[in-house]
């Protein structure tokens, strides 16, 4: 070797563009385990058969923990090992092709050369470069054979979440972002600052060959709790100190802030930001990574695949369970094999980085494979009872009198938990419904089987319940039943108008006291501020049907409302002589529309106006109106836009101009907010042409 420093050419346009890197703006080398790439160097002298390569990652790189290989020249790249083989020589430098294992371990490598002829001289530095995880690749862990969906799920930066309730799925868009500056060296410090790497950093290192690994110590690592993690929850409908959930439009701003506020936890954060922030780093990886929305989703603190509520005399939602049905709850799945536990386990695999309850002593949770959730499988590694109760869960809802502590079962639903499952369509803006690959149909003999299945392996089916309501109070019938009707529009400004609809099942006729209630709640349905409440006595003839109508003016909840936008409706009847019967229905509220219009035709490298147009659709004037918005592609970092005060039922038109730097379909993420409308939401897809 020659005493001159070898200056590398690391050839980035080319690997990148044969490794599916190209969309990471470094100057660093990023390419995909188990394919080669070609570097070339000079000052090395002949002859190259003489050469050896060390490759090494993370703290004392040893050959027994895979974190070092050594490997000469080659006449044949090897499948299964670290070689090298030459591709040309000129007179003063040499091009070679290296080729990694498909099980090898990701992060960053130091390359270093040395020459093997003329005694032991010291190897030399190459530079370093960045192995990530290979979807494309058949001997990959993460291999997947659907070329579309590597598309989507690593290389996509646009993703859509769905959110709301049952009735009323909206979707809203998000910016991964999982190529901008220097979000993937942020991500291999979240591995450097996990609780296992401080641990003991020579195993942690090891063991990032592992997609099921990597995945379970980032659900860790996305949420604060336990080790000063990414996201700081925060569900009690006041944010002050931070940003509201609801108010981030992408992953990127989050990851670069707790960066630099030297790695402390953002404020703050809900199910969703957990779980895009997770999808940003995954894809970033390299792991195939979606975002699922599960609607009417349980959280079953005491896995007893049962979710108990309690509701006063008056009506009102008491906090007294540590269980809840959320409205929704947004959680991950990537794709990877499952080695541990076989093939037909491999496929989809749910993550949740949302701190819901401990796993192993720290607030993490998964990888679970969807298929063992699907049949059932609760006793496989990891987290299945939890995963399963959150669409299978069983609900009770239960009148507790607070003066005597008595709790009367009102009536229970095994079909209430677990609909809409939802996620993006692959290359198109629409939700996919995957309910059933996560359970067989609703009320069929085949999911009630694997509910008892579940329920054997948790060894609940033995065991007494004292807590569990009696087979008598399960099959007791109800003499009325009820519903909640709305009537007309559900708009934040709007009132609110519903009616209350109460049937006689019975051949004669019954007296009813109605204890009515409203409350705000944040989207887990946790009451936050009691916005209504009223009484009515209602006499209904046999089978007689009978509507009262209800209206909640605007004026009484607008003070109460929480960022969600979230009313939960309350009925509890007291019949005469008979079972007390709920009736109850979660409202989320529509916000205005925001509208956004690209005046012209989008080119690549030249500017484009674009338009957003806001109507005030109240009689008040609304203020502290601000813009954000952000889209790969379009808009470098994140435009932030302060709007006039608009008077009321007044509509406003901003103006901003953008200059596209790529070609292809692109998405703006908008958020508009006020004091009067907090997170308004859009996205617009702009076609970038040359």
């Amino acid at each position: 070797i020659a005493a001159s420093q070898p200056s590398t050419n690391w050839h980035l346009k080319e690997n990148a563009r044969d490794h599916h890197t190209s969309k990471f703006s470094s100057k660093e080398l990023i390419v995909r385990r188990g394919q080669a790439f070609n570097i070339s160097f000079s000052g090395v002298e002949q002859p190259e058969q003489n050469l050896t390569f060390i490759s090494e990652t993370g703290p004392k790189p040893s050959k027994a923990n895979k974190t070092q290989a050594t490997f000469g020249i080659s006449s044949t790249a090897s499948k299964d090992s670290w070689s090298a083989v030459l591709q040309s020589t000129s007179s003063n430098s040499v091009t070679i092709s290296i080729s990694t294992p498909p099980n090898a371990i990701i992060g960053r490598y130091k390359l270093s050369v040395q020459s093997t002829s003329g005694g032991s001289s010291a190897p030399t530095s190459l530079g370093t470069f960045v192995l990530l995880f290979n979807p494309w690749s058949s001997g990959d862990d993460v291999y997947m054979s659907n070329k579309a969906e590597c598309e989507e799920y690593v290389l996509e930066e646009f993703g859509i979440i769905f959110a709301g309730n049952v009735n009323r799925i909206s979707g809203f868009g998000w910016n991964f972002g999982q190529f901008q500056d220097d979000i993937l060296n942020i991500c291999l410090s979240m591995l450097d600052r996990s609780l296992n790497h401080r641990q003991d950093p020579v195993t942690d290192v090891s063991h990032r060959n592992d997609p099921k690994y990597l995945g379970r110590v980032l659900s860790a690592m996305v949420n604060a709790n336990d080790d000063q993690g990414v996201v700081l929850g925060n569900w009690s409908g006041n944010y002050d100190g931070g940003k509201s959930p609801g108010s981030w439009t992408g992953s990127g701003e989050i990851l670069q802030n707790w960066k630099k506020s030297g790695f402390r936890p953002v404020k703050y954060g809900q199910c969703w930001v957990f779980a895009a922030v997770l999808t940003t780093v995954l894809r970033c990886l390299g792991i195939p990574t979606r975002t699922i929305t599960n609607f009417s989703s349980a959280h079953d603190v005491d896995g007893n695949l049962r979710v108990d509520e309690y509701y006063d005399t008056s009506g009102n939602h008491l906090d007294r369970s540590a269980d809840s049905i959320w409205n929704f709850h947004v959680w991950n799945e990537s794709w990877f094999s499952r080695s541990d536990l076989g093939p037909s386990y491999n496929g989809w695999q749910i993550l949740d980085a949302t701190p819901q309850e401990e796993s192993g002593g720290i607030y993490q949770c998964g990888p679970a494979s969807r298929v063992a959730i699907k049949e059932g499988e609760v006793d496989l590694e990891y987290d299945c009872p939890f995963v399963y109760a959150e669409v299978n869960a069983d609900c009770m809802y239960w009148n507790y009198d607070t003066a005597t502590r008595k709790k009367t079962l009102i009536f229970s639903k095994s079909t209430t938990v677990g609909q809409a499952i939802s996620t993006k369509a692959v290359g198109r803006d629409d939700r996919v419904d995957v309910t059933n690959d996560y359970k067989y149909e609703e009320g069929s003999k085949k999911e009630r089987d694997i509910f008892k299945k579940a329920r054997k392996k948790l060894g609940l089916e033995d065991k007494f319940d004292p807590t569990a309501p009696t087979p008598k109070e399960i099959e007791q019938k109800p003499d009325i039943s009820g519903k909640f009707k709305l009537d007309g529009s559900i708009e934040v400004g709007k009132d609110l108008n519903l009616i209350l609809v109460l049937t006689n099942l019975q051949s004669v006729a019954k007296t009813v006291d109605v204890n009515m209630t409203a409350w705000s709640t944040v989207y887990t349905r946790k009451p936050v501020k009691e916005i209504w409440k009223n009484s009515i006595s209602v006499t209904l003839s046999p089978k007689e049907e009978k509507q009262y109508p209800i209206k909640i003016p605007y004026m009484e909840y607008q003070q109460q409302l929480t960022t969600d936008n979230m009313i939960q409706v309350t009925a509890l009847c007291h019949v005469k002589d008979g079972i007390q019967v709920l009736v109850q229905r979660d409202i989320s509220l529509d916000n205005p529309e925001i509208d956004i219009q690209v005046l012209g035709e989008a080119k690549v490298n030249q500017e484009v106006d674009v338009e957003v147009v806001f109507t005030n659709p109240i009689d008040t004037e609304v203020t502290g109106c601000t813009l954000q918005v952000e889209g790969n592609d379009l808009i470098r970092g994140i435009l932030r836009i302060d709007m006039p005060p608009l008077q009321a039922n007044e509509t406003s038109s901003t103006k901003f101009k953008l200059t596209p730097f790529e070609t292809g379909s692109k998405h703006l993420v908008v958020h508009f907010s006020c004091d009067k409308f907090a997170d308004i939401k859009t996205f617009k897809m702009v076609n970038v042409v040359n």
